[in-house]
């Protein structure tokens, strides 16, 4: 049974979003407010998702993400749902967070797995028990994020069918990056949830993703040209297979500047942050540390091949004033 994305509450386009920072890495918390509205402002997108990797969530102190989360609820209103991301180590700590969350007007939280299954793995029963204490101890709605099947903290099909029977469990960001398992995955938890949305997170082979069975995306992609996301994803989830091959070779090329043919990355969202801001669409592209600023030569690059997209940029680096400008 296909769900009905245009009309579920949790299907469709959310953006995962960019944090801005100004150049002492404090929060620039009058650009993240206009971006939030920018992007809450863009027909048919669903919702807006902050604290999540795009958004720097690991850099961030604890009551830092809570700010973050306060000032995108303000800035949206009602227009548009607001998730926040959750990421901890333990039960507790992943409740105070999810619960701080909630008091600054989140939606649901988007709930990443402890990081430590990384290297050393969990039980079945750790992994579906994460959740159900969060879904106690915070009772606010979830969305799973399924981190690849290469590592060790990603979801088995098995686990996936516990967590939906969850109540507070409300969807799943499905980031398998397994091809072969995707369609099955996907009609075993239809069947299962029907009304639970699978949501792809895999920008760099999207339109795939949404064939192959999706009810929706939740990608950084969305968060840097929301408008060329919901063309692509609208016309695959409406089955019009030529428009959205259309609207995917427009974001081909940018995707190749983003993302070089690989998976979403640290450095990849720097180069994300990088072009926003040279083309005009973001305060800042200042990243919080450990990560390093990207080089001259790495802008240069961007800003040549924005300009060979057709893009233009109206932004330069104060060091190198005599570069080519170029804006959309």
């Amino acid at each position: 049974m296909k769900l009905n994305w245009q009309h579920h509450p949790w299907a469709g386009v959310f953006p995962a979003t960019l944090c801005p920072f100004h150049e002492d890495e404090s929060i620039d918390e009058a650009g993240l407010r206009q971006y939030m509205q920018e992007l809450a402002s863009v027909p048919g997108i669903k919702g807006v998702v902050c604290n999540g990797h795009t958004g720097e969530i690991m850099s961030l102190r604890l009551h830092e993400r809570q700010r973050v989360t306060q000032i995108t609820a303000e800035a949206v209103g009602d227009k548009v749902k607001v998730v926040s991301g959750v990421s901890a180590e333990g039960s507790l700590p992943a409740i105070d967070d999810a619960l701080a969350a909630k008091e600054a007007g989140a939606d649901a939280i988007l709930l990443m797995p402890a990081h430590h299954w990384l290297r050393f793995g969990r039980t079945p029963e750790t992994a579906v028990g994460y959740f159900q204490d969060v879904a106690e101890g915070a009772d606010i709605p979830i969305i799973v994020h399924q981190y690849p099947a290469w590592t060790k903290a990603g979801y088995s099909l098995e686990e996936m069918l516990e967590m939906v029977k969850i109540p507070q469990v409300i969807c799943i960001k499905m980031g398998t990056r397994d091809m072969a398992r995707w369609r099955w995955d996907y009609e075993q938890l239809r069947e299962a949830a029907p009304d639970v949305p699978i949501l792809t997170c895999h920008d760099e082979y999207l339109l795939a993703s949404l064939l192959e069975g999706s009810d929706g995306a939740l990608i950084g992609f969305a968060g840097f040209v929301p408008e060329l996301m919901v063309d692509v994803v609208h016309a695959a989830l409406n089955d019009d297979l030529i428009g959205a091959r259309k609207a995917r070779s427009q974001v081909d090329a940018l995707a190749r500047i983003v993302y070089n043919f690989g998976e979403p990355s640290s450095d990849a969202h720097q180069r994300m942050k990088c072009a926003r801001w040279l083309m005009g669409r973001f305060p800042s592209m200042t990243m919080r540390r450990p990560l390093r600023q990207l080089s001259t030569a790495e802008v240069d690059k961007i800003r040549e091949r924005l300009e060979t997209t057709g893009y233009q940029c109206v932004n330069n680096l104060p060091s190198n004033p005599h570069a080519l400008a170029c804006g959309m």
